[in-house]
Order: structure tokens, then C-alpha cells, then sequence
């Protein structure tokens, strides 16, 4: 939102959130119907065609979206060094209304201007027209529009809410104000409705035209410099022709220079040419991938996760994972990608963060949580992490934390299979099971004297358990097969404290993988359940407490946060992520995989010596 909000800032259908796609069924639906009933000398080509081509531009844009994310995760020619977080997200997720208003001004101008239905499919000369019309007056009207609204009354009122993005990603393009957006359209309309009443406007043309405009817009506002340097030696007027990320950049940056749209000739004959624009380009194009001090290696989990990621939707990697009604209709990318993940699984970067002077990278593995379960595939997933771990040897990483299924017993007794195959591994593999047992402990409600153990006997469940029962508190078994495990593995030390029981009224449930939904409807009203799983339960109860799997707030030192990790909050990260850091911090210099396990108590003190803090209980949120 601008400082001081002018008249028409606000969309028209602001107000009806996700709904607001609905604005176009009836345009779409008599497009539709029309072309069906009409004979056909009378239908009408081009118009049937203006709802595919909206399709085309949402899929192009999440392309850039996607490309750009991928590759400032990278670093390699990076151009401004900071990153962003999730209020620019939440500024910038409705970037497609820009869209929805040519969708519906396209319809109208196909329906009342004369000349402008009925198209072609191309025309060559109508085209030249455009282009021309384009590098003339539009290129030189938008320049001088784009001073004056950096005059203070109207930066004020409507352009300081483009610039309120420092950091700039393809969508930040078109983040604007209503009012702005009518006023780009009657510029970028020069050239179409000039065509069409020379009579040269042709479908091709419209759309390649539209598809220039949203290309070079995206591509201006990527944070990493593509534009290849031998382009200006061959051709070197291409400088005043064609505008570069970096270019751009430094509008955001400075305010007051580089104003040209896509042609910089503008700022050179005017003298707003920012000094530093040939030396950005260069030290931006010479930057080098980022090697990462700290990697976490995760992966997919449902099928619908890739959309998720933040590479995805950013509006969904902005929130807990939840499933949507929508994913329906995205079913053949859904399988495309499960086949896809199924003959190439590889390994590749989400996402970069920084605490104060330390790097850190998060990579995923193409794998979904289902074939992690498939005994075939261990192999390949065992190969794929391996590989991932001596690559981040390779960049010169300190440490290599296992998130996920990457640390199953089955799979790779916790992480201790790559430390015996790679004995003089340097960089620290860890699993962070430690500081779960740490998070878990001080999750248990104070006065607590009996809790109720249920589920997957893990590394992290046998040490919480046996920690319990040194603090004194009761842990009930309901399986006698769970029973007779933790107490071979403990011993007389838990004399007392390990007992079995078939009561389910306990008011604190420490819930893994295997809890049955029988057993959760079993539950008292009220009961508290915590996970010690890498993954959340189903929540079936309404009148009982659910927290999260074990993880923490993380302190505002961690920067370029603005995507949620899975099912958790904003600015909450699991303990199996956060262990890899503290980790690096400390510079310990062991493993913490396999079946070893760090002091619970010094890594919990680290955490919160480094600005982690521990979540409420969804009781005390709700008290």
C-alpha cells in the first residue's frame, strides 16, 4: 500500500479474495457459447482465443516466478544482496489482477471496436506497426509518466507501493495500484488500437506483443543479471535498445535514475543514466554461485507439495502446507511431475538464508514421502543423499543436516551409513535428534506426572522417553511390544517410571507415527498430544490440543525467511533444520547421526543463546 493511498489504489474486486476469478465466467461463458451456436462464417476466432492466451500469461509469469527463485537461491549473478520476506510476499500474491483487467478490457474491446474481432491469425505489417509505435511513443510517454510519479504527491499516493520492494522479483513488476495500472494499459493500447484501425492487427501479433511487454517486465525485475555480454559487443547500439536486470535494479535502489520501460535511450538523452549501471552489470554477471556453510537436506512429502515449494505458488509456500480444492484441477502437472520424480529423482536448491555472516541453503531430493516407504527405491534415494553430501563437502559446506525421511533407521540408520561408507567426511553430518529430545522435554506442561507414549519407537523416541523417566514423570505404555522395547533398552534405570496401562485418559499424549485414529478418538476431552515425529498427526479431534512436531521461533537474525517449512507457522522452523545452524554456530566438530546423540543440555542452551526461542502450547495460545 502506498504511504498516503490516492482515489482508485484498490482493485474493484478486492473484496471478493479468491473469488474474484469469477469476474470473467460470463465473458468466458459467451465466448464459448457464442463459437458453439454461430454459423461458421460468423464465429469468432479471436475472441475464443483471449481466455487461452490469459492462461498463457498466468503460466508465464509463474515461470519467471519460479526461474528467478531457483536461481538467487543459487547466488550465481545475483544482483543485490538481501533478501525478502513474507511482507513482501503478502504485498506482491496478487500480482495476476493485472490479468483479470486486461482479460476483461481485451473482451470488451473485441466485442465494441470496430475492427477488433473477427482477426487474423497474422499479419506481418500490423506487427512492424505495433513495434514500431511501441519503441516510439510509448517508450517515450511511459518515461515522462514514470518521472512524474516519482513527483511527491503522486509517489506518495501510488508509486511508493511498487518501490516499497527493494529486492525485486518478476511479480514485483506489476505490483501497482489500480489507478497506475489504467494508465500503463492506455499506453501499452497505443500500438494495438493503431493496428486495428489501420486494419493489421492480427491474433499472433496481439499476443506476441502482450507476451514482449510481460517477458521484458518480468525479466527487468529478476534479481540476477542474464543478459549475456558478448549481446552488447556484437551489437553495441543494443545498449540504448534493451534494458538489463541490473539496470533496472538500480531504480529500485537509488529512486531517482534508470526511468527508461524496456529502452534505455530515454535516460542516456535525458541524463538520468545512474553512473554505476555498466559497472552493476559487470560485478553482477561476474558473481559467482554461493557456497552454502550450512545445508539442509529435505524432500517432498505429498504429491501436492511440489506446488508448495518455494520455487512454486508463492503464495502457498507463504502458509502452513494445507490441501486445497483447486489442486483438482491441476492433476496432469500433478502427475507429470510424480512420473518425472519416479525416472529422474536429483537433488536442487529451494532456498538461501543468512544468520548474521553464516549461509545456509536448503536442498531438496525429488523424492516424494511415499517412495521413501518402497524398499526398491532405498537404494536410490540412499545414492541421491550421498551424493548430496559429498557435493556440500565440495562447495566447502561445514555442516550437512538430515531432514525428514533422509535420517530413517530403515533407510540409513539415522545418517550413520554415510559417516562408516566416508570415513574422513569434513563436513559434520547431523540429525538433529538431540535437540528434538530438548524441544520435546520442554514442550511437557509444568506439574506433569504421567505421559502417555504412543507410536514409532525411533532414536528421538527411546532418548525422550528414557529423559522422562530420569525427570521423574511416569511414561505409560499402551503395547506391550513398545513396553518390553524401551524397557530392554533401559533397563532399572526407568524402575517405576515405565509402566504399561490400558487406560487412555491421560491429559498429555507424546504421540509418532503409528498412532492409530482409534486411539486418538479414544482420548480424553482435552487431551494435549505431542508429536515426536518428523510428521504431524491427522487432527481428528476438535476437543483436544494438537501441537506442532517439534521445532522453534526463529530469531529475527535469520534473514530471506518468506516461505513456510511444510505444515509449520511463519518464522517456525523444525528442530531437525535449526540443529544444523546451532551446529555451525558452535563449531562442534562431531557427527550427530547414527546411534550417538549430543548433550541435550548444551545444545538446548545454544539454541536459545543464538535467538531461538520455544513455541507456546496450543493451550496456553488459546488461555
Amino acid at each position: 500500500m502506498a504511504s498516503k493511498p490516492g482515489i482508485l489504489t484498490d482493485w474493484p474486486w478486492t473484496p471478493l479474495g479468491n473469488f474474484k476469478y469469477m469476474i470473467l465466467v460470463p465473458w468466458v461463458v459467451e465466448s464459448i457459447y457464442s463459437f458453439m451456436v454461430k454459423d461458421e462464417k460468423e464465429r469468432d476466432v479471436s475472441n475464443l482465443f483471449i481466455f487461452p492466451f490469459l492462461l498463457w500469461r498466468m503460466l508465464h509469469n509463474q515461470l519467471w516466478i519460479s526461474l528467478s527463485r531457483y536461481r538467487t537461491a543459487k547466488g550465481s549473478n545475483r544482483i543485490v544482496d538481501k533478501g525478502i520476506e513474507f511482507d513482501q510476499v503478502d504485498r506482491e500474491r496478487n500480482w495476476d489482477d493485472q490479468i483479470l483487467l486486461n482479460g476483461i478490457l481485451h473482451y470488451l474491446g473485441n466485442k465494441y471496436i470496430p475492427g477488433a474481432s473477427h482477426l487474423p491469425l497474422w499479419r506481418t505489417d500490423g506487427f512492424i506497426l505495433i513495434m514500431l509505435l511501441h519503441a516510439g511513443p510509448v517508450e517515450f510517454l511511459y518515461y515522462w509518466l514514470h518521472r512524474a510519479l516519482h513527483h511527491h504527491y503522486l509517489y506518495s499516493r501510488y508509486h511508493s507501493h511498487h518501490h516499497s520492494s527493494i529486492v525485486t522479483e518478476p511479480i514485483t513488476s506489476v505490483i501497482h495500484p489500480f489507478a497506475e495500472h489504467i494508465a500503463y494499459f492506455a499506453l501499452f493500447a497505443i500500438p494495438l488500437l493503431t493496428s486495428v484501425y489501420a486494419g493489421g492487427l492480427s491474433m499472433l501479433g496481439y499476443a506476441a506483443y502482450i507476451t514482449y511487454i510481460d517477458m521484458m517486465n518480468n525479466m527487468g525485475h529478476c534479481n540476477f543479471e542474464l543478459i549475456p555480454n558478448w549481446l552488447f559487443s556484437v551489437f553495441p547500439p543494443l545498449k540504448y535498445l534493451m534494458y538489463t536486470p541490473s539496470f533496472h535494479s538500480l531504480h529500485h535502489t537509488q529512486f531517482r535514475t534508470n526511468y527508461s520501460l524496456f529502452m534505455p535511450f530515454y535516460d542516456y538523452i535525458y541524463g538520468t543514466m545512474d553512473k554505476s549501471t555498466d559497472t552493476l552489470y559487470e560485478i553482477s554477471l561476474k558473481r559467482k554461485e554461493e557456497s552454502p556453510e550450512v545445508v539442509y537436506l529435505t524432500h517432498l512429502t505429498t504429491l501436492e507439495s511440489i506446488y508448495h515449494l518455494r520455487l512454486g505458488f508463492a503464495c502457498l509456500a507463504s502458509k502452513p502446507y494445507s490441501s486445497h480444492w483447486y489442486f483438482l484441477f491441476l492433476w496432469p502437472i500433478t502427475l507429470w511431475s510424480m512420473m518425472l520424480t519416479w525416472i529422474y529423482g536429483r537433488t536442487f536448491v529451494v532456498e538461501r538464508n543468512r544468520y548474521d555472516k553464516t549461509r545456509l541453503q536448503t536442498w531438496a531430493i525429488l523424492k516424494y514421502k511415499i517412495q521413501y516407504r518402497f524398499n526398491w527405491q532405498k537404494e536410490s534415494i540412499n545414492n541421491l543423499i550421498e551424493q548430496a553430501i559429498l557435493e556440500a563437502e565440495k562447495k566447502g559446506a561445514r555442516v550437512l543436516n538430515l531432514g525428514l525421511m533422509n535420517q530413517g533407521e530403515e533407510l540409513n540408520r539415522y545418517g550413520g551409513l554415510y559417516v562408516h561408507k566416508n570415513p574422513h567426511l569434513k563436513v559434520k553430518l547431523v540429525d538433529g535428534s538431540s535437540l528434538a529430545v530438548a524441544v520435546l522435554l520442554n514442550s511437557i506442561p509444568k506439574g506433569t506426572t504421567q505421559v502417555l507414549f504412543r507410536g514409532k519407537l525411533t532414536k528421538v523416541a527411546y532418548a525422550v522417553a528414557f529423559a522422562l523417566c530420569q525427570k521423574g514423570i511416569q511414561v505409560v505404555v499402551i503395547r506391550e511390544d513398545e513396553y518390553e522395547k524401551l524397557y530392554k533398552s533401559f533397563g532399572t534405570e526407568a524402575e517405576g517410571k515405565l509402566i504399561t496401562s490400558k487406560s487412555y485418559s491421560y491429559k498429555t499424549w507424546l504421540v509418532g507415527d503409528e498412532l492409530a485414529e482409534v486411539e486418538q478418538r479414544k482420548a480424553a476431552k482435552g487431551t494435549l498430544f505431542i508429536p515426536f515425529s518428523q510428521f504431524p498427526p491427522k487432527k481428528l479431534r476438535k476437543d483436544c490440543y494438537y501441537h506442532t512436531t517439534p521445532a522453534m521461533k526463529i530469531p529475527m537474525a535469520l534473514e530471506n525467511v518468506d516461505s513456510c517449512e511444510n505444515w509449520l507457522p511463519r518464522r517456525v522452523m523444525s528442530v531437525w533444520r535449526i540443529a544444523g545452524l546451532v551446529h555451525a554456530l558452535e563449531g562442534w566438530e562431531e557427527h550427530e547421526c547414527g546411534y550417538t546423540m549430543s548433550n541435550i543440555d548444551k545444545v538446548w542452551e545454544a539454541s536459545l543463546k543464538h535467538g531461538f526461542e520455544p513455541l507456546k502450547l496450543p493451550t496456553q495460545s488459546k488461555s
